[in-house]
């Protein structure tokens, strides 16, 4: 009997096609790994990108600082498509890396109310387009413990405002408190949480 046949992106390495023009025009190069700062590679920022295999994160500044964007396989024809519904329009990503734990099926993330995994909390194994309709009576999210997976979360419901990534393979999963979800992190207000398909 033959093994059984895997999905083929457990198989292909990720893979991203920038250009830095919009519309897929101007200079163009393939990255299957961590790209620390367009600039080294000859341009100052992406102003389109198609994924072509494995989800990657975006940031608006080199050195994976600044405002985050998670880009899923499809294309991205000008910075509006990937920032925007952010809570402000960001028209540069400097930098961008892979997420290696990215599973949609298998993702699992424990919501704690107040910081260091105190007071009430809620665990998710599926995608929630708003927190408050789940019952969870505050606006904030004061940590997170990744068991598996990644997870991107939004401001507003409906998976709008700021994005914040969170992965099992980053900080142990373990996100004690705002400072962690990223360089851009100023409250912790989440009212939206989903998984981050491959």
């Amino acid at each position: 009997a033959s093994a059984p046949t895997e999905p083929p992106d457990l198989f292909w390495p990720p893979q991203i096609v920038v250009w830095d023009e919009p519309f897929f025009q101007g200079k163009k190069h393939e990255f299957t790994a961590d790209c620390y700062s367009t600039s080294e590679h000859g341009f100052s920022t992406v102003r389109s990108c198609k994924i072509e295999s494995g989800a990657w994160a975006g940031f608006e500044h080199c050195g994976f600082q600044g405002q985050q964007f998670v880009l899923e396989r499809g294309e991205y024809p000008s910075w509006e498509a990937w920032s925007g519904s952010n809570a402000y329009h960001v028209e540069r990503m400097c930098s961008f890396r892979p997420i290696a734990c990215a599973d949609h099926g298998r993702s699992r993330l424990v919501v704690f109310e107040q910081e260091n995994f105190q007071g009430r909390r809620g665990e998710l194994s599926d995608d929630c387009p708003s927190l408050p309709a789940l019952g969870w009576g505050s606006s904030a999210v004061g940590s997170f413990l990744v068991r598996s997976g990644a997870w991107v979360c939004s401001q507003y419901p409906g998976y709008r405002g700021f994005q914040y990534l969170l992965e099992s393979d980053s900080h142990a999963g373990r996100y004690k408190h705002v400072r962690e979800w990223g360089s851009h992190a100023q409250t912790g207000q989440v009212q939206s949480i989903r998984r981050v398909q491959q």
